[in-house]
């Protein structure tokens, strides 16, 4: 009888002392994952930037195509793929500038086994799209460039984390609304500034035909070398071209872009007798540290300089 007692004891002993490993086990388990930081991934530097404005210290944020890289046309890395396949959340442009030329996006998205409207997300979905001139069934991907469409960006962002991260929905919320008021008062300030500029003088030369959504926003008028960067580019036609538009307007100064080569520009240049004013941003953010390397000074930049020039 005694011994059964002991046994007893004992068994009752080890049960609970696996019942509370267990219990304890679970509760850690649950304290790590509610303390855990969504992993959150975006296509290009631009996206990053709204998204840390937006999640702070509260994900873990990886960019794919790094500052000064042209994501019209890009080769993942292995790490690349790493980091979507661990991701929450994907951010992508959309408006075909990932899934243009090669496609490199949607072989990213297979090969990591994500899904677009699960994990994958587009934040120019709100965006009234427009067309290149030369297939107008093709979207011009540079919606950014017009700070109206940056702040949809940020709504859009903003509501996928708070969709996907519900504790910490308040803390999106908030610090999207501090970022929104300070895109939209700079936003207002460029849409009166260039009226002051004589129409004739409203010309914004640039290299790729990027400036379609900023020209509609700000009262200028884009002309460009070339239309995307994965056409051809700088071919005697297209050089035609552009050196007829300067030629009749009185535009002062040209401008080039920071993430294509001055090559072509600097043909232009020397045919038009014109000065390549200053270096503005268009599909990449500026090396940190630098001035454009967020996306509020890359776009105030822009607008600072190509009213410079063109005044």
């Amino acid at each position: 009888m005694k011994r059964f007692l002991i046994t007893l004891v004992s068994v009752v002993a080890m049960v609970s002392g696996v019942y509370f490993f267990l219990h304890h086990r679970d509760n850690s388990t649950k304290t790590i994952a509610n303390n855990e930081k969504i992993q959150v991934v975006t296509t290009n530097s631009i996206l990053e930037d709204m998204v840390h404005n937006v999640g702070q210290d509260r994900i873990e944020l990886y960019s794919i195509v790094k500052r000064g890289t042209d994501p019209h046309e890009y080769e993942p890395q292995p790490s690349d793929v790493s980091a979507a396949a661990d991701a929450d959340v994907i951010f992508h442009n959309g408006l075909n500038l990932e899934t243009g030329g090669n496609g490199w996006f949607t072989k990213l998205v297979e090969t990591s086994h994500k899904k677009f409207g699960r994990e994958v997300f587009s934040a120019s979905e709100d965006v009234e799209a427009k067309h290149l001139t030369t297939n107008k069934d093709e979207e011009d991907p540079h919606a950014w460039l017009d700070l109206a469409n940056g702040i949809k960006y940020v709504r859009t962002i903003t509501n996928v984390l708070k969709q996907k991260d519900p504790k910490n929905a308040s803390f999106y919320q908030d610090n999207a609304d501090e970022y929104i008021a300070k895109l939209e008062k700079l936003h207002q300030q460029a849409q009166s500034k260039y009226l002051q500029i004589p129409e004739k003088q409203r010309l914004l030369v640039t290299s790729e035909g990027a400036f379609k959504y900023f020209s509609e926003a700000y009262h200028v008028t884009p002309a460009y070398i070339w239309e995307i960067n994965t056409e051809a580019q700088g071919t005697p036609e297209q050089m035609k071209a552009v050196l007829s538009k300067i030629k009749d307007s009185d535009v002062k100064h040209l401008f080039v872009e920071s993430s294509v080569s001055p090559k072509s520009m600097d043909k232009v240049a020397k045919e038009s007798g014109l000065e390549i004013y200053s270096k503005i941003f268009t599909d990449s953010l500026a090396k940190k540290g630098t001035d454009g390397d967020t996306y509020y000074s890359m776009m105030k930049w822009n607008i600072d300089h190509i009213y410079n020039g063109l005044k």
